[in-house]
């Protein structure tokens, strides 16, 4: 039979003799209670605010209802809370909560200047899309796309947040260089096919240091892995060097960053490099006996055997000169498991074991920073017709990263989520149910009582209050 509803209410299935009844008269109720902790890691980092500073805005001020700073709050926060396309914000303009976090004035939109916008107080997705769609060359002549990005400075603040979440140099940075596939599936600008990932995508470049995010540059998928790294690691450690100039710098990548140009730059200038290097008969060769000694071991063991041992070690034509080279001699119940890693590494930094098994096996985990960017904050959402809209995209997610990366080690710090993923994060600390109550002299946020991240929550918050966002 069907259920007859007045007045928008809706009834479903009763408990017992009694009805169950909804109704949209809630008010102003947010799924995103866990924004208000976004904000103030923002605060603290002066992410937002920095990033503002790394555009140029055209636009009459007079005329201006969204400032820039606001717009890219908007969709950096939006992206942190899983919302990954623009046609979202089209939902997300009526929420007051957000408005608040973006720090509008007027979260209910009520003093919007056209009457088809009462009660949006937060900007469209058509002009959030003109802010990625603006042009390098745009101006206050355009009419529609005026707030322009400057790339330079842009990479340049991935740096500087960076150094200034240390209290102080470090004796060490280790700097991870990776690449990968960001599919398309359309016909946008650089679109080339790439016979590794067989798919049409852009290679982006990534570096990280620890859970820090240093470089998100967006490129073709026509080229080398390592093309443009040996100009990225420059830009870097100038940088690094200006604020730390004893810090020591290590290079780590995979084999496909073992380069000729990478390794001479750093040994011409003082940076240190450990990298994967592919095997070849040479290279197997030279490890002959340890292969025969983990074989051996392996036998009489039934384990997994290792053997580590160190040469030097030039290729026929690709490499200007010798290097040390520590091999991994690895016999598995499957059979051999050799394996390579070239560096310029001191011999008294760290034996041929633990240099390959602690120091070079940690890449690794750089590769679940990359998911984290990809997977949980939409990094490949790269559709836009042109390369430098999509370069912003790009950035946006990778700010989004590093605004959760920041609330994880430091306002989540000693807490059960102190190592969990950004996916994590917005799930369990970010998506709270909360209402809000506005009046002339304050914001009253009820969060869900039932939330059992509460105690988390709190701590977060305390943290925030009286740690600095730094290591």
């Amino acid at each position: 039979m069907t259920t007859e509803c007045t007045g928008g209410q809706l009834e479903f299935q009763g408990l017992g003799r009694r009805k169950v009844l909804a109704v949209f008269d809630g008010g102003h109720i947010s799924s995103d209670g866990g924004v208000l902790l976004l904000r103030e890691t923002d605060e603290g980092l002066k992410l937002t605010e920095r990033l503002a500073g790394c555009f140029t805005d055209h636009r009459n001020a007079e005329r201006t209802e969204h400032r820039v700073v606001e717009l890219l709050r908007q969709r950096i926060y939006a992206l942190s809370l899983g919302y990954e396309d623009l046609n979202d914000h089209d939902d997300l303009m009526r929420d007051p909560l957000l408005a608040l976090a973006l720090g509008k004035r007027d979260p209910e939109g009520q003093s919007r200047r056209r009457s088809g916008d009462a009660g949006k107080a937060l900007a469209s997705s058509s002009t959030l899309n003109r802010l990625e769609l603006t042009p390098a060359q745009a101006g206050a002549q355009d009419r529609y796309k005026k707030v322009v990005y400057h790339p330079e400075r842009i990479e340049a603040l991935f740096v500087d947040l960076f150094l200034d979440s240390f209290r102080e140099a470090p004796e060490e940075v280790v700097l991870d260089f990776d690449a990968t596939d960001d599919p398309i599936h359309g016909t946008q600008e650089g679109r080339f096919f790439h016979g590794y990932y067989r798919s049409y995508c852009y290679l982006p470049l990534y570096v990280t240091c620890g859970d820090h995010l240093l470089v998100a540059k967006l490129r073709t998928a026509d080229r080398d892995g390592a093309d443009g790294s040996t100009e990225v690691l420059a830009f870097l450690v100038e940088r690094l060097r200006a604020r730390w100039p004893e810090t020591r710098i290590i290079v780590r990548g995979d084999s496909g960053f073992a380069r000729d140009g990478l390794m001479a730059w750093c040994e011409n200038n003082g940076v240190f490099y450990l990298l994967g290097l592919a095997k070849n008969k040479r290279l197997l060769g030279k490890l002959g006996k340890e292969l025969e000694q983990s074989r051996a071991l392996h036998e009489k063991t039934g384990q997994a055997a290792r053997v580590f041992t160190h040469f030097h070690y030039r290729t026929l034509r690709s490499w200007t000169r010798s290097r040390r080279v520590i091999g991994k001699a690895e016999h598995l119940g499957k059979g051999t498991n050799p394996r390579f890693i070239v560096t310029n590494l001191a011999q008294d930094y760290a034996t041929p074991k633990t240099l390959y098994e602690r120091h070079y096996c940690a890449r690794g985990d750089m590769e679940n920073r990359i998911k984290e960017q990809q997977l949980d904050l939409f990094a490949d959402r790269t559709s836009t017709h042109t390369m430098r809209a999509n370069q912003l995209r790009l950035w946006f997610s990778s700010f989004a990263y590093v605004l959760l990366s920041a609330m994880r080690r430091v306002a989540l710090k000693d807490t059960r989520l102190a190592k969990a993923t950004c996916g994590s994060i917005r799930l369990k600390l970010l998506k709270i149910g909360a209402q809000v109550k506005i009046s002339v002299r304050r914001f009253l946020i009820h969060l869900a009582s039932a939330c059992p991240y509460q105690d988390v929550f709190e701590h977060a918050w305390h943290n925030l209050q009286h740690y600095p966002m730094r290591c």
